[in-house]
């Protein structure tokens, strides 16, 4: 799926939650807190990136050489927590 584009299920409503000091997804039943981590990810999830534009861009902010595992650790979890998919 690496190289299929990433985007949010329209279901969910993500956002900066300045009470929290985090991103946040929002849905009918509730909000979910997200990590900092998963917060910068879901940022990028606009269906315009795939896996790769989205681990190019993490690791020129972060200096890091390569969060494609991270990466895709996550989006496996958001997957099965119905968050984003795949295009």
């Amino acid at each position: 799926m690496e190289n299929k584009k990433i985007k949010l299920n329209p279901n969910f409503q993500f956002q900066w939650e300045e009470k929290q000091n985090c991103y946040v997804l929002l849905y009918p039943e509730g909000m979910v807190q997200l990590n900092q981590s998963a917060g910068e990810i879901l940022n990028l999830c606009d269906g315009e990136k795939d896996v790769e534009e989205i681990n190019k861009l993490l690791c020129k902010k972060f200096e890091m050489q390569d969060l494609t595992a991270d990466i895709n650790a996550f989006l496996e979890e958001a997957q099965n927590r119905n968050w984003i998919h795949y295009e």
